[in-house]
């Protein structure tokens, strides 16, 4: 089998990808589990259609809005802290030059490359103040500078993925009897659980089932924890 060259391997592996993805999934994973197990507790207390629909509503809406303020305001701090750090490195090659050519110099040296080629590679990387900032930001720093977090694109995504996770075990309650709606909720939303596995492994080489059954487990766990938490606290209050 031929050996991709190392341009396919950027191409396909774009870092600004990742925390797209991860924002995605953890909205839909936490919207279906979060959403199903208030609403099977609350269908499985009060057997109240217009409660549990309200319920589910109101949970999905706060919870929505608050997740995508979350991922802002986190992205943002990773953001801030990256330019921060950027800034301060950019300082020190200005001030310093030669003592961050030699840093390179070890740096290149220690992750294997030939001395005096190192040498040869921070002579030239020393010479590009944008080029002498980037060497260092990925070997030092460990920062990507042109692919910095997106608070907003991540928080967008957050709280839409939640809101379309939130509605699968959601929208069976609209149009069925509460016994259908609760058995076909759980199905759907197990599907639903699934699948969202399975997409993972567009961006991985994992196994499309083991990523499946992986997050269909763990997050049926949660579901589970989550109404078994709500049904102890229901008995608990009835027998006040």
């Amino acid at each position: 089998m031929p050996v991709p060259h190392r341009h396919e391997y950027i191409h396909h592996q774009d870092p600004g990808l990742g925390s797209t993805i991860r924002e995605l999934v953890f909205g839909m994973e936490d919207g279906m589990v979060s959403t199903l197990g208030s609403i099977t507790g609350i269908a499985a207390a009060t057997q109240h259609p217009f409660t549990i629909i309200l319920s589910g509503f109101v949970i999905v809406s706060v919870e929505s809005i608050s997740m995508a303020v979350g991922s802002y305001l986190s992205s943002k701090s990773e953001r801030d802290i990256d330019e921060r750090k950027l800034q301060e490195e950019r300082t020190e090659l200005k001030e310093y030059p030669e003592e961050e050519k030699q840093e390179l110099v070890d740096m290149y040296a220690k992750d294997g490359w030939p001395r005096d080629l190192s040498v040869q590679m921070a002579e030239v990387a020393s010479k590009n103040k944008q080029l002498f900032l980037q060497e260092m930001a990925y070997r030092e720093l460990k920062i990507f500078p042109e692919n910095l977090a997106h608070p907003r694109l991540n928080a967008l995504v957050m709280g839409l993925s939640y809101i379309g996770g939130g509605a699968v075990p959601l929208l069976p309650y609209l149009f069925l009897p509460l016994g259908s709606a609760i058995v076909l909720s759980i199905v759907i939303t197990f599907i639903g659980l699934f699948f969202v596995g399975v997409f993972t492994t567009k961006f991985s080489h994992r196994s499309w089932w083991k990523a499946g059954l992986e997050m269909l487990t763990l997050a049926g766990i949660a579901a589970a924890v989550g109404y078994g938490v709500g049904q102890v606290v229901e008995n608990f209050w009835l027998s006040r």
